[in-house]
């Protein structure tokens, strides 16, 4: 099996960026991966310590959200968002919340909590899992769902950081508790992926299209999809590197 894809989502729920190349350390997420989020006026987060998807704005709630692609300058710490309903952004996440705020407001449902501020969590960022995660998705699995949709699906409808080749659909579900040897890094798999809403939505379009959660559970019997797994050595992982369970 191979590395096919690498991403990383700076601000939780507001884009992607696609890399060639990353170095993973021991016990935390991949870089810049989740460092900012986007709390809404009725989280009680501070951004001293990890708080759980439900205190931040996300794509379960707002769809549109699904649409943005990021890209982060690792120099200069400045973000630039896109959205096919917006005007590019390119700001500093630490020291101009605001203009993030008013970019952002016309794409979430005013009936919510609404974003509020933007708080900052180094090393393992506001991951969706209580532990430091790196998730990982299958290609043949999300081609046996876009199989089930009748329709070519994105797959960056699953928000995974590491996408690899070569394994059979769903083989990935029986790794947990297994160790991977992952380019130069290695990794233990914790649990799979249980899935919401957010895959619903269309990451070019942000609007709910494909009923993804059905799928999963009408032909598979669960909501899962990907693997959640923690770095136990650190290392560089690129695209076309080898991936083995150990």
């Amino acid at each position: 099996m191979q590395v096919s894809a690498l991403y990383r989502h700076p601000l939780k729920s507001h884009g992607r960026e696609a890399l060639d190349a990353v170095t993973l350390s021991a016990g935390q997420s991949m870089p810049f991966d989740r460092t900012w989020a986007v709390a809404h006026d009725a989280s009680r987060a501070d951004g001293t310590e990890w708080a759980p998807c439900a205190n931040f704005s996300r794509g379960s709630k707002a769809p549109k959200l699904m649409a943005i692609n990021a890209v982060l300058n690792d120099g200069t710490g400045q973000l630039t968002l896109t959205h096919p309903e917006r005007p590019d952004l390119t700001f500093a996440p630490d020291t101009e919340g605001d203009k993030l705020l008013d970019w952002v407001a016309p794409l979430v449902p005013q009936d919510r909590a609404l974003p509020d501020r933007i708080l900052r969590l180094d090393n393992r960022g506001f991951t969706d899992t209580d532990f430091a995660s790196i998730s990982l998705c299958n290609t043949a699995s999300h081609a046996a769902v876009s199989d089930k949709a009748g329709r070519d699906l994105s797959p960056l409808r699953w928000r995974g950081n590491i996408w690899f080749d070569g394994a059979e659909p769903w083989e990935e579900l029986n790794w947990i508790g297994k160790e991977l040897a992952l380019g130069e890094a290695r990794l233990t798999v914790r649990e799979p992926i249980l899935r919401c809403l957010a895959t619903t939505a269309n990451p070019e379009t942000g609007v709910r299209d494909v009923d993804t959660l059905a799928l999963l559970n009408g032909h598979w019997d669960h909501q899962d999809f990907g693997i959640y797994a923690e770095v136990t050595q650190a290392g560089r992982v690129a695209l076309g590197d080898t991936l083995a369970v150990l």
